[in-house]
């Protein structure tokens, strides 16, 4: 298919054109899939064939409305909680214990129309394909729809899923306003909801036996190694450090090149040496300027100060530290070469989550027998729900193949002979975790 945003044709009938639709054993209907796919994208949709769903507006609520009626046909019983959280239920033959699986609808202004989706059709897609084919879960099996997690009008996602694992502070929130000027207080009052309300959606998690949650990789890495899914191996934990170089602003004629203490020489060599050291500490870590600030800023005008904000992650905590350290010292070494100032603030540290050791074998085992193919097993490098969840309950993920790993842009796209067979692996592995003892 050609690569370009989805105005020529229904989402339904672009999905359909490229499907294999030889009847799929394991009760997965990818025609179905695509239908509803194709409902969620009309919602919000944007001028350039995106999608513009933001946490608690009008198209997000249109939005679980829409899955909730979903949930109804697969005889999932609704429940929805003080965040706006939506959940649909199948009791356990045998045991309260949750499987829980699912994301988010809501996105990016302008993002596609598989972030977050995926991961909630796929939930209910397992639990309408048991329908169909007959299968009663032995533990209670959960999909789950969070509020907000991307974070678009208040800049502080995964809101729904950290008010269900009772991570929300509530004088944070409070203090929270979008680009209008509304308070987080006040738009809650719009969805019928309130700060009293979020506090009370916690959750005891420890009934949770599992959470498992599909997505789109956002990536290159399947696309390289030609296949349509694969196992999370963790979610990494960004640091973040604001460094600043002081040199001395000069006229940029008249003082000789020995004698300057230019800070974006300083600044430059040190990004040059920080993109050199993630590699030295695991296959897995990540470090990369993003936001560089000089000043005075005049074309004729020795750069005096320069400020500039190093992300760095990982999904091993201890290897991220060791990177954050080698970034430190790349610092004082790129500021003593210009003598310069230095200053440096942490201003953001989280820890990485990792999934649960036996959850990873099974994945892995799920994946085999499901596809044929080898197990195959990547690094999250963004956030996710699960990352809130996986704190408390044993979690997984599953990567569906991202074409040209682009995400979060009209441009976004996962052929739906993927996204069923990652379905598919999805479904093998909830059973699997359904028949396991606790």
């Amino acid at each position: 298919m050609d690569f370009a945003p989805h105005h020529a044709m229904n989402l339904e009938e672009e999905l359909l054109r490229t499907y294999a639709q030889e009847k799929r054993v394991s009760g997965v209907d990818g025609r179905r899939l695509a239908l509803r796919f194709s409902a969620i994208s009309q919602i919000g949709r944007t001028e350039d064939g995106g999608s513009r769903r933001i946490g608690f507006t009008r198209e997000e609520q249109i939005a679980k409305e829409a899955v909730t009626e979903w949930m109804k046909e697969a005889g999932l019983e609704i429940t929805i909680d003080g965040a706006g959280n939506v959940f649909g239920k199948i009791e356990g033959t045998e045991s309260d214990a949750i499987i829980q699986s699912g994301s988010h609808v809501d996105t990016v202004p302008n993002g596609g129309h598989f972030d977050g989706v995926l991961g909630v059709l796929a939930a209910i897609e397992v639990a309408q394909a048991w329908k169909d084919t007959g299968y009663r879960p032995r533990h209670t099996f959960e999909v789950a729809v969070f509020s907000d997690e991307e974070g678009a009008r208040f800049h502080s996602g995964v809101t729904g899923s950290r008010a269900m694992a009772g991570e929300l502070n509530r004088d944070v929130q409070q203090g929270l306003k979008d680009e209008h000027g509304r308070s987080f207080e006040n738009v809650l009052e719009d969805n019928n909801l309130s700060l009293d309300s979020f506090v009370e959606a916690k959750r005891d998690l420890t009934t949770y036996k599992a959470f498992v949650e599909v997505h789109i990789e956002q990536g290159k890495q399947l696309e390289k190694n030609d296949l349509p899914y694969g196992i999370v191996s963790g979610i990494a934990g960004p640091c973040w450090l604001e460094v600043t170089f002081k040199g001395e602003a000069g006229h940029a004629g008249n003082t000789p090149m020995n004698d300057r203490s230019d800070a974006l020489v300083a600044a430059s060599s040190f990004v040059t040496e920080v993109s050199k050291l993630p590699q030295q500490v695991s296959e897995t870590a990540v470090a990369t300027i993003g936001k560089m600030i000089v000043s005075p800023g005049g074309v004729n005008v020795i750069p005096g100060e320069v400020k500039v904000t190093v992300d760095i992650r990982d999904i091993d905590e201890t290897h991220r530290d060791e990177l954050f350290t080698l970034v430190q010292q790349a610092a004082e070494k790129a500021a003593v070469s210009q003598r310069a100032e230095l200053g440096m603030v942490e201003s953001i540290r989280v820890k990485p989550v990792p999934v649960d050791p036996d959850l990873y074998l099974l994945a892995g085992a799920a994946m085999e027998k499901a596809s044929g193919h080898a197990p195959f097993y990547l690094a999250s490098g963004a956030g996710h729900d699960a990352m809130i969840i996986g704190k408390q309950v044993p979690m997984i993920m599953f990567f569906t193949r991202s074409r040209r790993g682009v995400s979060h842009n009209p441009l976004e796209w996962s052929s739906l002979e993927d996204c069923v067979e990652t379905i598919e692996g999805l479904k093998v592995f909830i059973e699997e975790v359904d028949q396991k003892e606790s």
